[in-house]
């Protein structure tokens, strides 16, 4: 299929205004293919020629203003629509369109639970043609009506407020079945075939945010400051979203208060539902009035108070969205930043203002800001803002929604606001809002609202900060001076910094006391003098306020290494912690070094996302990539007693988060298999916890992966629990086998069944690769990526992003590895988004072979 250029949405803007989607959507007509019936009101500003974007099973029919088209016309996903006159017109289309398997276009699951059947749609960034047809560019907005057939037990959820008005009659039955919300009997004492179902038109939107979710949902409604709100998840999930129902609730109502008093603009559409859907490729999606989430955020199993928020982070998240995109929305994919970046930031600033969860910064330093760190050192990078030019199209824009537009633009919002201050900041958001709301903007109408309310050069901060690529790195330089000593900061790199510095003295009893936090503009001419001894700690961007890495003085790294856990503000041991990461990954600290300071700190630190942050990168990064093979079983050992030492720690059952993270470790990390399979057949861990589904999966993977277990074991695991994500489980478990045959069954479903739905996929993927495995593995190293490459044109994006993260051999750090990387990226057959996914693999397969030499 062509993707869009921007050099063609510019040209259909200027021809045509859209101004109404009315789409009728048929969801009884089968498992595999449903049927769309769309009327599209435009205008022509001119007479000329445009197209309209369509990717049927079949083209039934296509009418413009009353006159056939041939459907034979439509190739390549585009239908061309010619001799357009000036004035208006409507077209009329009605197309058998096929359910997708990989989360785009109008996904289709059956709950594996109890045989219900659910469909979402994701028509993000180009897959509304997936749906129904749609001149599909973000700057041509219109308004949106739904009405939709569906079986009869079944809800219907879209962007306005649906209404059941009726029911098609069906065959004689008893009834029986939840008939929805609302509806009238056939009269005829049959049971209804199907629900007829309207929803409210909405303002005018982008395509990529129209929006329907259709199923047996269990909703929790309740209604806040004159709006309905609900939440819905399919039915077998329904004891677990209740549990949490009062939760997500009390933030979303919280968020949107907050909101209010920080935006003038008042929340622009009429309802606000979130569905918690099956089988989502991303976190979730900002579909105005029907916000969907992957429902892995509605927890089954023990979850640790930093998953809860992480959960409310993305719920405050997608509901920045509804201003930020929704409201205004970007011109055109190079301005993805204005959506992402924003709400991005928002979220985690609204979630401190309105919320229990008051240390979201440190979560948003341990978790996503090493996400931008390491995109923006990659040969892939690009600005946040980048010019139109290197988005030329959509294929090449779905390349940048990557930890650049999320965590690199937050970062760096933060850092304005720093810079402008908040007052002035938020008047030139409302701003924004009021001058561009229904519309579209660009980079340059932002920086000009921001203008309109500071003497600060807000147009230079931009260029500077926007349109730039790479990580600045700072260090401190410390001389002795007369009574004290002065401060001198080297930069690389190009960007203003307005920092803080911390200072610290070691007290009697070891802790670490603050002294003072100074201000610094970096770069600055002033050599800053500082009166008293020399800090035992000096830390540079104290309370993480700027986008930059920063290194230690000689004395605060050895302060750090021995002492980092006794910082008291855990903000500032996140800022340390990424530093001594961001040593390793750039060859400057030993990894055995960062091991040593994590056994020795972690035990003591009480911060969980700290603590998740050190462990995740130790486990994934230091013990499977950045030792050389005879040492990881020693870095595996370092986890394992660090896991042991929170485990004691916690026995008391005083931090049961933290103990829930020590666990897992220990089970991820083991290298016997007697300790995790006597927990698994005793069901509980002693001292707690007892083992729910994740934990009974996690413990199965592990024994799988050691040879402890094999299909009998996994089996019986299924049949206890015959849910999605046990098949999930299985999944990953049977494709870890050290068994010549589970791996050659694992390759085949990888690259041969297309009908592997995305999360089967991935799961299947991330089982195969195994550092325990590699020389069982190590003929499918090369093939792996001739086969990616194959498979990523066959089946489309998400699953060319699920093979470039998880079926792509990670572990194996050779040259020949390196080599058929490289071979497959002189492919002319690659897809854009494959090269992406590959550049980056291989970048952080050879910074690991540095890292080791």
């Amino acid at each position: 299929m062509s993707a869009l250029t921007r050099k063609e949405a510019q040209l259909r803007a200027r021809l045509i205004d859209v101004q109404h989607y009315e789409v009728a959507l048929d969801l009884t007509t089968g498992d595999e293919t449903f049927e769309s019936r769309t009327v599209i009101r435009f205008a022509a500003r001119a007479a000329g020629d445009t197209f309209v974007e369509l990717k049927p099973d079949e083209l039934r029919s296509a009418a413009l203003d009353g006159h056939p088209l041939d459907p034979a016309a439509l190739s390549d996903g585009r239908l061309p629509l010619t001799g357009l006159t000036e004035g208006p017109h409507e077209l009329r289309i009605a197309a058998r369109m096929r359910y997708s398997r990989t989360g785009e276009g109008l996904h289709r699951f059956t709950d594996p639970a109890d045989g219900e059947t659910y469909v979402y749609t994701q028509m993000f960034l180009d897959d509304v043609q997936r749906v129904f047809p749609a001149f599909d560019q973000p700057d041509l907005k219109a308004v949106f009506e739904f009405h939709v057939t569906a079986p009869a037990h079944w809800t219907v959820l879209a962007n306005g407020v649906t209404t059941r008005i009726g029911e098609r009659p069906g065959g004689s039955g008893d009834g029986s079945g939840d008939g929805g919300d609302g509806g009238e009997g056939s009269g005829d004492g049959s049971a209804p075939e199907a629900g007829i179902w309207t929803s409210a038109p909405t303002p005018v939107i982008s395509t990529y945010l129209a929006a329907v979710a259709a199923g047996p949902w269990h909703s929790v409604r309740t209604e806040h400051a004159g709006l309905p709100f609900g939440i819905h998840c399919r039915r077998s999930l329904a004891p677990h979203l209740d549990a949490d129902a009062q939760e997500i609730l009390d933030l979303t109502t919280a968020c949107y208060d907050r909101f209010h008093e920080k935006f003038s603009e008042p929340y622009p559409f009429d309802s606000y539902d979130q569905a918690f859907v099956p089988e989502f490729n991303a976190g979730a999606m900002e579909n105005p009035g029907l916000v969907t989430f992957r429902d892995d955020y509605v927890f089954r199993s023990a979850v640790t108070d930093a998953q809860r928020q992480r959960r409310a982070v993305t719920i405050a998240h997608e509901m920045a969205h509804m201003w930020f995109g929704d409201l205004v929305t970007l011109s055109w994919w190079d301005d993805i930043w204005l959506n992402e970046s924003f709400a991005e930031f928002m979220g985690y600033q609204t979630l401190i203002e309105a919320t229990r969860f008051t240390e979201t910064w440190t979560g948003f330093g341990m978790e996503r800001k090493p996400w931008g760190y390491d995109a923006d050192q990659r040969p892939s990078t690009h600005p946040v803002a980048p010019d139109a030019a290197a988005v030329p199209d959509t294929a090449s824009a779905l390349l940048n929604f990557d930890g650049i537009s999320y965590a690199k633009g937050a970062s760096a919002l933060r850092q304005l606001v720093a810079w402008l201050g908040e007052k002035d900041f938020l008047a030139g958001i409302n701003t924004h809002f009021a001058r561009h709301k229904f519309a579209n903007a660009s980079l340059a109408d932002f920086v000009d609202s921001l203008a309109a309310h500071t003497d600060r050069d807000v147009h230079t901060w931009a260029e500077t900060w926007l349109r730039t690529t790479g990580v600045d790195t700072l260090t401190p330089r410390l001389e002795e001076s007369h009574g004290g000593w002065t401060l001198t900061v080297d930069r690389t790199g190009s960007r203003p910094h307005h920092i803080a510095v911390g200072l610290y003295d070691r007290a009697p009893d070891g802790v670490l006391e603050p002294r003072e936090v100074l201000a610094l503009d970096v770069p600055s001419d002033e050599i800053l003098s500082v009166s008293g001894p020399r800090p035992a700690l000096l830390v540079l961007n104290d309370g993480d306020l700027t986008y930059t890495k920063v290194r230690l003085d000689e004395t605060s790294l050895e302060t750090a290494m021995r002492d980092i856990s006794r910082i008291p503000d855990p903000l500032t041991r996140a800022v340390v912690w990424n530093s001594l990461r961001d040593m390793v990954r750039d060859g400057e600290l030993d990894a055995g070094d960062y091991l040593a300071t994590a056994e020795a700190h972690v035990p003591e630190e009480t911060d969980l996302a700290i603590v998740q942050g050190v462990l995740s990168f130790t486990r994934a990064q230091i013990a499977d990539r950045y030792v050389i093979p005879l040492r990881r079983a020693d870095a595996l050992t370092t986890l394992t007693s660090i896991a042991r030492d929170l485990l004691r720690r916690t026995e008391d059952g005083s931090d049961p988060g933290l103990r829930l993270v020590a666990v897992r470790t220990l089970v991820d990390s083991a290298t016997q298999p007697d300790t995790i399979a006597g927990w698994l057949a005793d069901g509980t861990v002693p001292g707690g916890p007892e083992l729910d589904p994740e934990l009974r999966w996690r413990i199965l993977a592990r024994l799988s992966v050691l040879g402890a277990a094999g299909e009998a074991e996994i089996d019986e695991a299924l049949a206890a629990d015959p849910s999605a994500t046990g098949r999930e489980g299985a999944a990953h478990c049977r494709a870890a086998l050290p068994t010549a045959e589970a791996k050659a069954a694992a390759w085949e479903r990888l690259f041969r069944d297309d009908s592997l739905s995305n999360y089967l996929f991935t799961a299947t993927a991330q089982g195969f690769w195994q550092p325990e495995q590699a020389d069982l593995v190590r003929d499918y190293v090369p093939r792996a990526y001739a086969e990616a490459v194959t498979l990523a044109a066959r089946r489309g994006p998400a699953i060319a992003d699920a093979a470039g993260r998880w079926a792509l051999p990670g572990h194996e750090i050779t040259e020949a590895n390196l080599q058929a990387g490289q071979a497959a990226l002189a492919d002319p057959d690659i897809t854009p988004l494959l090269h992406r996914k590959l550049v980056d693999h291989l970048d952080d397969l050879t910074r690991a072979a540095r890292a080791r030499h």
